[in-house]
């Protein structure tokens, strides 16, 4: 069961404003149509939290949000959730993030404006946040301009107060390779990447020799392949498992719900590849409704959709 103090979210607050329901991406100079649309709370980091805050689990963020409208909206979705935003700070000179979301049944464009989100520091993470915590989980690397050179420190931190560690980088606005990532995975006890990321960090086209190589960094990679499903690396141990079929509305924060699941089920010491099937299990879930975070699984519905999942099998 959860320990009263559980998981730290030190990250990225951002109104996510979804167009879902495309049926091709726009191009400029051209309009598309959209089936539906809806304001949600966003960020990665946030979509985990979240997540794992739904699975029974106390969470504590850390962040930087702007005094206005969307910060404001963040702060209260973060509230009804559950999770504890004491370490949230607002900044009346600053505006809150937005990401604007173009989205089909398989995949997403998004359009980012960082604001508060590149202005987090150091300075603002209290040095005893990981006090009596079991877990961090660290995302959106290159976001965080402020943050991103105290990563392995925070990451190390956490792991002296006894508590383990995740790190998903996302990608990389710039669709580069950043080698100084490959050093921040050297701190993490388990890395979420996806297929493309694996392979640009690996510098590799073959997915089972990214893997191998970036578990030499990090004791345990998990790679999301969408609807293909996820592969995971812990020592010699490779793990493949299946996609779950559903009929995907909005793959927006998918991801993130995978490593939410995949850090809970961690956390109730499941072997590999039962931490790669919650964690697929929750992805897909997540995608079966708008935005990141209003598909999000409980306990109870984690199992039955395990359960109906197999007796489809």
């Amino acid at each position: 069961m959860a320990k009263s103090n559980d998981i730290v979210v030190i990250g990225e607050l951002n109104v996510d404003l979804i167009a879902s329901g495309v049926n091709t991406g726009p191009v400029l100079g051209t309009e598309v149509l959209a089936a539906d649309f809806n304001i949600a709370l966003g960020s990665a980091s946030a979509i985990f939290a979240c997540g794992i805050a739904r699975l029974g689990h106390s969470v504590t963020f850390v962040s930087r949000i702007g005094n206005d409208d969307f910060g404001h909206f963040c702060l209260e979705s973060l509230v009804q959730r559950g999770i504890a935003t004491d370490h949230i700070e607002i900044d009346v000179q600053s505006k809150t993030g937005v990401t604007v979301v173009i989205s089909t049944a398989e995949d997403r464009s998004m359009v980012t404006f960082l604001g508060a989100i590149a202005e987090l520091s150091l300075t603002e993470v209290p040095a005893n946040i990981f006090q009596d915590n079991r877990h961090l989980h660290l995302t959106s690397y290159y976001l965080q301009k402020a943050l991103q050179s105290d990563f392995p420190y925070l990451l190390d931190s956490a792991k002296a107060a006894g508590a383990t560690t995740s790190f998903d980088p996302n990608s990389d606005p710039d669709q580069g390779r950043d080698e100084k990532v490959l050093e921040v995975c050297r701190h993490a006890d388990i890395l979420f990447l996806n297929e493309d990321e694996a392979k640009l960090l690996a510098d590799t086209g073959d997915i089972e020799e990214a893997g191998r190589y970036l578990n030499g960094l990090s004791p345990t990679v998990a790679i999301k392949l969408g609807a293909k499903g996820a592969i995971g690396f812990r020592d010699n141990e490779i793990e493949r498992v299946e996609g779950f079929k559903i009929d995907a509305v909005d793959s927006t924060g998918a991801g993130d719900s995978f490593a939410a699941g995949f850090v809970h089920a961690f956390l109730e010491g499941s072997d590999l590849k039962t931490c790669l099937k919650i964690g697929n299990a929750c992805g897909a879930f997540s995608a079966s409704r708008p935005g990141g975070t209003d598909g999000q699984a409980d306990r109870e519905e984690l199992e039955r959709f395990l359960m109906y999942a197999a007796l489809r099998t």
